[in-house]
């Protein structure tokens, strides 16, 4: 187990001896909170874009379903005619930044969501560390209303006029430490200055959402084959909390599968998908990204390998807030919008 697996478990299980990174997560507080002060002050200067920004993001380490969420609204939008722009940091990138994200962009220049954003929306995206220069890259090509900053919540340099923060209850804010004491890049405080989302299966909040699986897709081979949840998998993951799709593969009906987990953003090798035996595989739509084009270079790769795709379920109280803050935004939406 590698050292980022080994913290990432305890963060989950709350463990106490965490304790020994506490003069660390003062360091880090810290170092925030002076960031923060240059801002305010003026002596660090922040970017407003010329059209409205808005920031998809959470005050946790690891995955909390903004992707989904930001896929599922970059579609809602299109469908009422906004002109939706998307930028990110592209992280697993290896650039050069700024950089266009197309339906052909290989992951691993732009990074694995940045690619799954585009080929799931067909959504005008730029990637960089440097979003400035991302969003000047997005106007130069396009007539924008509305730009959606994938994660971001501390980017600092960027100033925004909406945030919505998803907070994933399953699991909720850990020991509620900051970094590296807990999973947390904020105090909790920080989700009482925007729109908090709630990722929960039994929500208790009016602003919730869930992820819904669909029938899975044969990522290589004949496409008419059926999908048997009876079947025995290798279940290969690289996100910030594997353990969700553990529980959607279980909610699916799928009970036999061996775990493989890799880090966040995992650069997948070949070797990462070769097993004893012929076995299928199961994989997320985001490492699907990263896996699909090892496939392109090793042609006789002979294992079924399926990918689950899921959607964000949003209740109606999160389109009647959008709805109502893009309005005061001034972005023009149509009279009447309904789910």
């Amino acid at each position: 187990m590698s050292a980022a697996q080994l913290i990432q478990d305890a963060w989950n299980k709350q463990a106490k001896w965490l304790i020994v990174f506490r003069p660390l997560s003062w360091l880090y507080r810290g170092g925030f909170l002076l960031n923060k002060k240059l801002y305010q002050l003026g002596i660090k200067t922040s970017y407003t874009a010329p059209i409205p920004v808005m920031v998809i993001g959470n005050i946790t380490v690891g995955g909390s379903g903004k992707t989904p969420l930001l896929i599922h609204l970059v579609n809602y939008l299109q469908s009422l005619d906004v002109r939706v722009g998307v930028i990110s940091r592209g992280y697993g990138g290896k650039g050069p930044f700024p950089a266009y994200v197309d339906v052909n962009a290989e992951a691993e220049a732009v990074g694995d969501e940045p690619a799954l954003i585009v080929q799931s929306t067909g959504v005008p995206m730029a990637v960089g560390p440097n979003r400035q220069k991302s969003i000047e890259l997005l106007l130069q090509k396009h007539a924008l209303d509305l730009i959606i900053c994938d994660d971001g919540l501390q980017h600092l340099a960027l100033n925004r006029q909406l945030e919505w923060i998803v907070l994933d209850n399953n699991r909720g804010l850990g020991n509620e430490k900051i970094l590296p004491e807990g999973y947390l890049r904020e105090p909790k405080s920080r989700l009482q200055s925007g729109t908090v989302i709630e990722h929960a299966a039994e929500p208790e909040t009016a602003l919730h959402m869930h992820l819904a699986a669909a029938e899975p897709y044969l990522l290589n081979g004949a496409s008419a084959q059926s999908f048997n949840p009876d079947a025995v998998f290798y279940a290969v993951v690289g996100i910030g909390f594997p353990q969700r799709f553990y529980n959607t593969l279980e909610n699916m009906g799928i009970k036999q599968f061996q775990c493989h987990e890799f880090p966040d953003h995992h650069d997948y090798e070949i070797t990462d998908l070769q097993f004893e035996d012929s076995n299928p595989m199961i994989t997320t739509e985001k490492d699907a990204v990263k896996i699909l084009p090892l496939l392109k270079q090793n042609p006789d790769m002979r294992r079924e390998i399926w990918v689950v795709p899921v959607d964000a379920v949003l209740s109606a109280e999160c389109y009647s807030t959008l709805y109502q803050q893009l309005k005061q935004l001034g972005i023009p939406l149509p009279e009447g919008t309904s789910l």
